[in-house]
């Protein structure tokens, strides 16, 4: 059955974009005592210790020892690049810049897809991608203090690569591996590396605030755990050229929940903005695939 027609798609897709717009709340609460390393740790740990669990309870099958390379590459620029980047640059870089920097990553997830899966966009496709990415920009215009870069951004965009990566690795080995236990591998493998801030951790998790260590347990089960199996699930399903847009509505959940929740009446411009986006993404679903 296509992927279009499969409502366990779509639910996996609107889940994952809401648990990961909910993180960005959960970062900045558990940046207040930890370190951008040391949360990316606790993360992750309480992530693989979850999943390590139910890995334990349904003996889930091991992985191939000619998959370990693909998956310990998949885990490293997903987890262990994404995340480190992500919350180091995000100290110092304002969050309009970090939204257009991170909003590149469907744009690199199109390249790359094109030269390492053979998966091809049609024309309207290109054109969705730029109407989407004009409409991140919109949005981080319209939250107001400019964008401005500086060196950090570098940081961001660098997360934005690997994020991109780590869709177009995951790709074949969700052919041979269901996402459950494809998320288990590269979770556990982007994890290892984060062991070098566990001493840093150590030091901060006593002086800590409990909202900052719930915040991190929170990012670990939920936009960590839940939201990666999600995602790899309906990768393992569609093109990941595709699927990589709808990242676009991320800066529409982050304005929504600000407005629902913290009552930020959305500007003009983020109103506009939303609407760029949101037409972005119908494009590339609908004309976007080579030959539609």
């Amino acid at each position: 059955m296509p992927w279009r027609k499969q409502p366990r798609v779509w639910f996996a897709i609107a889940v994952a974009l809401l648990l990961w717009a909910a993180a960005f709340a959960g970062i900045r609460a558990g940046l207040v005592s930890y370190g951008p390393g040391q949360l990316a740790l606790l993360r992750f740990g309480t992530a693989s210790v979850v999943l390590g669990a139910y890995a334990l309870l349904t003996r889930l099958r091991m992985p191939d020892r000619h998959d370990l390379a693909v998956i310990a590459l998949a885990g490293f620029l997903g987890i262990s690049v994404y995340h480190v980047a992500l919350n180091y640059g995000e100290q110092t870089v304002q969050a309009g810049a970090a939204a257009v920097l991170i909003s590149t990553s469907p744009v690199f997830t199109a390249l790359f897809s094109r030269g390492m899966l053979g998966e091809r966009l049609s024309n309207w496709g290109w054109v969705g991608i730029l109407v989407a990415f004009a409409g991140a920009v919109v949005i981080a215009f319209g939250q107001g203090g400019g964008v401005s870069f500086n060196a950090d951004a570098l940081l961001i965009l660098v997360a934005a690569v690997a994020t991109s990566l780590y869709f177009i690795v995951s790709k074949p080995p969700l052919r041979r591996y269901t996402a459950l236990e494809f998320t288990t591998y590269a979770i556990w493998a982007g994890t290892i590396p984060l062991l070098v801030f566990l001493p840093g951790l150590v030091q901060q998790i006593p002086e800590a605030t409990r909202a900052s260590t719930l915040a991190a347990l929170f990012l670990g089960i939920f936009p960590g755990a839940i939201s990666y199996v999600l995602w790899s699930y309906a990768l393992s399903r569609m093109p990941a050229s595709v699927l990589s847009t709808f990242l676009y509505f991320q800066p529409v959940n982050a304005a929504l929940i600000a407005w629902l929740w913290l009552g930020e009446i959305p500007t003009g411009l983020t109103v506009i903005g939303a609407a760029l986006s949101l037409t972005g993404v119908a494009i590339v679903n609908t004309k976007g695939a080579s030959g539609e």
